[in-house]
């Protein structure tokens, strides 16, 4: 992940959060980091890596899906974060079958 950029995107509900990933992803070449998260109180988060621009994009295209079904509580882009951020980015699993 080195030099590349994160993109959280966190909503109020799963639905909307779907919809959104789904957005993001098809929107620009970046990927999905891990499986999305419950965190609790009916907010759920995901995060998305790739370059820069790619995913201020699909984080943009995310955000404006789920917003037009729910609640999108954050939607934030980090460039170029630090190694120390690695340790708390989901995992992507490995072998990643259909």
């Amino acid at each position: 992940m080195a030099k590349q950029a994160v993109g959280l995107l966190e909503t109020r509900g799963l639905c909307c959060l779907v919809s959104g990933v789904d957005a993001a992803l098809k929107a620009a070449n970046v990927q999905l980091a891990g499986p999305m998260k419950n965190v609790g109180s009916t907010l759920c988060n995901a995060v998305v890596t790739g370059d820069v621009a790619a995913v201020k994009a699909a984080i943009d295209a995310g955000a404006d899906t789920a917003a037009g079904l729910g609640e999108v509580v954050s939607a934030h882009v980090i460039a170029r974060p630090d190694d120390a951020i690695q340790q708390v980015i989901p995992a992507k699993k490995a072998g990643g079958g259909k």
